[in-house]
This record gives C-alpha cells, structure tokens and sequence, in this order.
C-alpha cells in the first residue's frame, strides 16, 4: 500500500479517534465540558525560543508561531503556519470541525493543554535558549544507544537534530517549507513532500515531526512498517493517547 493509500484511511480517523479520547476524559474526570474554558493565543518567537545562538528555526524566521493553550493553569502547545486567538469550551472544542490548520492547531494545542492538566502527559511547552541545540545532541546520543541506523528519513527539517544525526548516519530529509526544499544542507538535499515515499523506502528509521498532526499529514506516518519516532512538543498528547513513541526530552 502506498503512503498515499494509508494517509486517506488515517488522516480523519486519527481526529475523531482524538475527539472520542477527549469525550471519554471528560467523563472519567468529572468534568463539565460545557463550563470549562480553554484559551489560546500565538506566542511570539522570544516567548516560545528565548534566544538561541542560530537564526535559523522556523519560528525565528516568522513563517510558523506556536499557539499555546491554557486549561486549568496547565500549558499545551502546538506549532501552525496559521494562528490566532481562540477562547471556548472543552464541549466546544470537541465538536470543532477541524477543517484547517488553524483549528487542528487549537485542537492539539487545547488536548495537550488538558492532559498536562490532567496529569496524563509531560513536556508539553517548548524548550528555550541553548536547549535546542542540545536536543540535537541527546538525539544523536539517543539513536547510538539505543536504535543505531545505517539510515535516518527526517520528516519535517529540524536544523540542529540533522546537523547531530548526520555525523552517524546517512540522513534524508523531507520538508513543506518552500525556501528548504531543494537546498543543500551538509551535502543533502531537503525533499518535498511529493518525495516522501522514495525517501520513506530508504529509511531504517523515521524521525517525525509532531506538527504533522496539525498540517494534516500524519496519516502518511502512523502504518509504516518501520520504526518511527515523533519528536516535538506538538504530539505530546497525541502520543500518549494513541500510544506513539515520542522524543522532546528537554521540553517543559
């Protein structure tokens, strides 16, 4: 089956699977999803960030925000390439309809809000300063110990984990933003997504970024008979909920 086959059976099959969990936590925890309210907002890339030494994350050049959302006191985030403001109930989040990016990433960021609130999840903010950088090293560290590829397929280009990874292993990389998508970057190209495919065959392993589950692309990733980690903040509830492997060992 191509990875074109699977993303129609999965990609709305994993929200309303989402849509169900929150329904059924809602329950379990007593909560009144009518009165609840979540909040969220776009944060600025120095309230996300801080200040790391390199320029050169999405965030820092303005073409992606993170929406950060509030349930409880508890803070969940999610990266998006379309954000704004969003105030309702956990009632009204659950029957959102889900048609953008924009609302998947209030929708994500609101779940992972509620299961750190809940007690159900961790690490859901994003690390800051130097610590991205030192992301990439725990991840090169992570894949010696522990999984030792001959070949890496980074979904989604996180320049500091592809700078790490790279010295270890033949990485591939694919990407949707269009000034990455046919550079050079430590002698690989960056791929678009209509290679995805090509690029998922020679994998041992496939490193995903979690805002696929906000862009609608995730489906490609979740049936692929290799063995595949999501990193990120984005995916924190998610992954625990529907039982996916995750990496984001300095978020907060």
């Amino acid at each position: 089956m191509t990875i074109d086959a699977m993303e129609k059976q999965t990609d709305t099959d994993i929200f309303e699977q989402l849509r169900t969990k929150v329904s059924d936590l809602v329950e379990k925890y007593g909560l009144n999803g009518d009165a609840i309210g979540v909040w969220a907002r776009p944060l600025s890339p120095h309230e996300v960030i801080g200040n790391p030494e390199e320029d050169d994350f999405p965030l820092v050049k303005g073409r992606e925000r993170m929406m950060d959302a509030v349930f409880r006191g508890a803070h969940g985030q999610a990266f998006t390439d379309m954000f704004g403001d969003w105030q309702g109930s956990v009632r009204d989040l659950i029957e959102m309809d889900l048609v953008n990016n924009f609302r998947r990433a209030v929708f994500v960021a609101s779940l992972n809000a509620i299961m750190r609130g809940l007690g159900l999840a961790e690490k859901t903010v994003h690390c800051k300063d130097g610590d991205p950088r030192m992301c990439g090293l725990k991840c090169l560290e992570e894949f010696l110990s522990n999984r030792d590829p001959a070949t890496v397929t980074m979904i989604g280009y996180h320049p500091r984990i592809f700078e790490q990874l790279r010295k270890k292993f033949m990485v591939y990389v694919v990407d949707l933003d269009p000034e990455n998508v046919g550079s050079i970057v430590g002698g690989t190209k960056i791929s678009g997504i209509e290679q995805t495919d090509k690029c998922v065959a020679k994998a041992d392993i496939l490193l995903v970024t979690g805002t696929t589950l906000v862009n609608g692309t995730i489906g490609k990733f979740l049936h692929i008979d290799k063995p595949t980690l999501f990193y990120g903040v984005t995916i924190a509830g998610a992954a625990e909920l529907l039982g996916l492997e995750r990496f984001c060992p300095l978020a907060m």
